[in-house]
């Protein structure tokens, strides 16, 4: 995306929940599409760390023997994001998929993001960095997904756990209540956690996982069928997001990629209009 086309989205999208109409006011936030970016620390992978704790051990031994070539391969494949976070904020991302891990050898309460190899920002600095951000814009809620954990312990959640606790502080929707626009802007509530470990169990300002919807196909027909399969399944019981990403073999590591976050209701009456219309994007893509 060119700059000037980038600082033209950005202005008009930076505040689009406090320009919502009236009538969604009221409408509980798993009812609205929620725009979110897929592994959103990616942009700042580090090429100089090694690999993954949980990576297969093939390509650990490999990073240790021929590191020059096995990382650039790695960062190349795991990159899906090229903006900074509050640039992402900026461009009316509100779902942050965020993969946290932690380094064998580094001090117990340094996290750092990952997906195949280590990020360069750490956690706080991140994380730091969204408060900030959501000081500046304070009619904006951004539902943060925290997973994976690579090479955490009980005793590291809890150090982590804390810091979102302290660093978002009276932000943080509380998991008990409706979450609807109106609901957070009356309780100054700006952002919803959602931490995909047990760890999480017993804190009312963390919410349940998300669940991720991947076809992991190259193929459009495939990725259509996956989710007309899910759509007839209906809605599950907590929020749900819809990833697909599309990759021509024929293109090497060029990817086209469709991510988009659907939060769901507590209901098992589906609203299909934001799936079907999803769907319709795919087959027009690959037309």
């Amino acid at each position: 995306m060119e700059d000037a086309e980038r600082l033209c989205i950005s202005s008009g999208c930076s505040d689009w929940m406090s320009e919502m109409p009236f009538a969604f006011w009221d409408t509980p936030l798993w009812n609205l599409a929620i725009p979110g970016s897929h592994d959103t620390m990616t942009y700042c992978l580090d090429e100089r760390s090694s690999v993954v704790k949980s990576s297969p051990t093939v390509l650990r031994v490999l990073d240790t023997v021929l590191p020059c070539i096995v990382r650039p391969c790695i960062i190349k494949w795991a990159t899906t994001q090229e903006d900074s976070i509050s640039n992402q904020l900026d461009l009316g991302i509100r779902f942050l998929d965020l993969r946290i891990a932690h380094k064998i050898k580094d001090p117990d309460k340094v996290f750092y993001f990952a997906h195949g190899i280590y990020s360069l920002l750490t956690v706080k600095e991140a994380l730091t960095e969204v408060a900030h951000w959501l000081d500046q814009h304070t009619k904006e809620v951004v539902i943060i997904a925290l997973s994976a954990f690579d090479g955490m312990n009980l005793d590291q959640h809890k150090d982590l756990i804390q810091f979102l606790i302290c660093t978002f502080d009276n932000k943080i929707c509380p998991n008990h209540i409706i979450p609807s626009l109106r609901q957070c802007w009356k309780h100054n509530y700006q952002v919803i956690l959602s931490y995909d470990d047990s760890a999480a169990s017993g804190y009312e300002e963390l919410w349940p996982q998300c669940e991720y919807w991947w076809a992991n196909t190259s193929d459009p027909s495939h990725v259509i069928s996956y989710l007309e399969e899910r759509k007839a399944e209906g809605r599950p019981v907590y929020s749900r997001g819809v990833q697909t990403r599309v990759m021509p073999i024929d293109q090497g590591f060029s990817t086209l990629a469709l991510e988009v976050y659907f939060p769901a209701e507590f209901s098992s009456n589906p609203n299909q209009t934001h799936l079907n219309k999803l769907i319709k994007v795919i087959r027009i893509t690959r037309k």
